[in-house]
């Protein structure tokens, strides 16, 4: 059997924030306060920036991250920009395919605060290889749809399987707000976005800014 809670609680992604006039609001205990996100446009440091909806690179496919690619550095380096960015949009996560580079890398700090390095989790190749049948609803936002947010039905823990940037293999279980992000970034590397998992009522109303972003995208997008 199936169960889902649903909540009116903003989130926090890639997974962006979605609402300034919450800023205590929690979805579970060890989430962190929400907070307005933002197009941090050229942040120092990075040549990288947050591609938004409907850029080519959010859907296509990710190629997987190579041995060679691991020793060389480049993957590391990646993901340092990447957290850059991530902490400059006000973000707790980001996908590699959210600023132009198609591979399989995500990372994430599930307190969206780079004073706690510590909490900084980058995971390169993963895949999801259990998952609970229990879902919850809760309301997530993404940095590449700015200025919508709706609720998504997702497993509360997940087990997955992935490389560290070193090549070392690692299993861990996910739960709650830290499963969420992961399944939310997840999303991105098999090209999937957000907005295709709301339901009926819940992409009316947002796409009048998926219009809107369509429109100053121009030619060439993806939808």
């Amino acid at each position: 059997t199936t169960t889902t809670t649903t909540t009116t609680t903003p989130s926090y992604h890639s997974l962006s924030t979605t609402s300034s006039t919450t800023k205590t609001a929690r979805l579970f205990s060890s989430a962190p306060p929400v907070e307005e996100e933002v197009d941090p446009g050229a942040v120092e440091g990075t040549d990288l920036r947050v591609l938004k909806y409907p850029h080519p690179s959010l859907r296509n496919e990710n190629a997987v991250i190579t041995e060679e690619e691991l020793k060389d550095g480049s993957i590391a380096k990646l993901a340092k920009e990447m957290f850059k960015v991530m902490y400059a949009a006000q973000g707790v996560g980001l996908a590699a395919p959210q600023v132009g580079v198609n591979k399989r890398l995500m990372v994430y700090n599930p307190q969206g605060d780079k004073t706690k390095w510590l909490n900084e989790v980058i995971l390169v190749n993963p895949e999801i290889v259990d998952r609970s049948d229990a879902k919850a609803v809760e309301n997530e936002g993404c940095l590449s749809f700015p200025g919508m947010n709706g609720d998504v039905e997702r497993s509360k823990w997940i087990k997955v399987e992935a490389l560290n940037v070193k090549g070392k293999k690692m299993k861990k279980k996910f739960t709650n707000w830290e499963a969420r992000i992961f399944q939310h970034e997840y999303d991105h590397l098999d090209g999937t976005v957000y907005i295709d998992r709301l339901s009926e009522e819940g992409r009316e109303a947002v796409q009048p800014t998926l219009d809107r972003l369509v429109e100053e995208f121009g030619e060439g997008g993806s939808l």
